[in-house]
């Protein structure tokens, strides 16, 4: 039997029941040491990739199993959205740099370098701070539930909407050259607002028509408030001598 490094309490199982700290042996081979780091920080043990599938297979489902105190199965939601979002914007900065959110009048060399700067480093600032704030929208449409019950359904909803635009947002200049790509977009869009209906219905216990109904409502609200808040930061980056990203001169 060994001790903790910590307390030095005896050890019977992985982790010391009188301080918590995990037995970790740091004398092995670096890969191996590696491989522990990542499993610690990106929960790469089967859970993650089970959140994932349920996100999209049973919408809703990874929520209401962790308000019920059902946490086991899955990855947490704050860590999940973490990994998520910066996988994310890392894509979608590369995307956006090759030119894919140009507007007419605006050139590659001009342009893209600034508006991948602003999708890779100021979106997601923004984003983090619009996340409490769509548990808001959330909470008033649904408002005999608990702020909290919003926010971990905000981090679900949110890092579903992530992935499924990872895949979107790489078609974008493809899309305005032929109807293939703009209709696999148009499915996948399709896909992740009835996966943000039945999120809402499972989650919050509701027919088909109020959920259907406040889903768009709280989405085009948020929509709304993600544009306001996008130029509001975009003229914020212009007083500090940046190009605004997403208008041509």
């Amino acid at each position: 039997m060994t001790n903790c490094r910590n307390c030095d309490t005896p050890l019977e199982a992985s982790f010391c029941p009188n301080c918590g700290q995990k037995d970790l042996d740091l004398e092995r081979p670096l890969p191996d040491l590696l491989g522990e780091v990542l499993r610690e920080t990106f929960d790469v043990d089967g859970r993650a990739f089970r959140t994932v599938w349920t996100l999209f297979r049973r919408p809703g489902v990874p929520t209401s199993e962790f308000l019920a105190g059902k946490r086991k199965l899955y990855t947490p939601p704050f860590r999940l959205y973490l990994v998520i979002s910066v996988l994310f914007f890392v894509v979608a900065g590369w995307v956006v740099g090759q030119g894919a959110l140009l507007a007419k009048g605006q050139t590659l060399e001009a342009d893209a370098a600034g508006q991948a700067r602003f999708v890779a480093d100021d979106l997601p600032r923004l984003m983090f701070v619009l996340l409490p704030v769509f548990a808001l929208l959330l909470k008033a449409a649904f408002r005999q539930r608990l702020y909290f019950d919003h926010l971990i359904h905000s981090l679900h909803l949110h890092s579903a909407a992530y992935l499924m635009l990872a895949l979107l947002l790489p078609l974008e200049q493809a899309a305005d050259q032929h109807w293939l790509p703009l209709t696999v977009q148009l499915l996948l869009l399709a896909l992740l607002l009835s996966n943000f209906v039945i999120s809402v219905r499972r989650v919050y216990r509701v027919d088909r028509w109020v959920a259907g109904t406040r889903a768009l409502v709280v989405l085009l609200g948020y929509i709304a408030l993600i544009a306001i808040a996008s130029d509001l930061a975009s003229h914020i980056a212009t007083l500090g001598g940046k190009p605004v990203p997403f208008h041509a001169d």
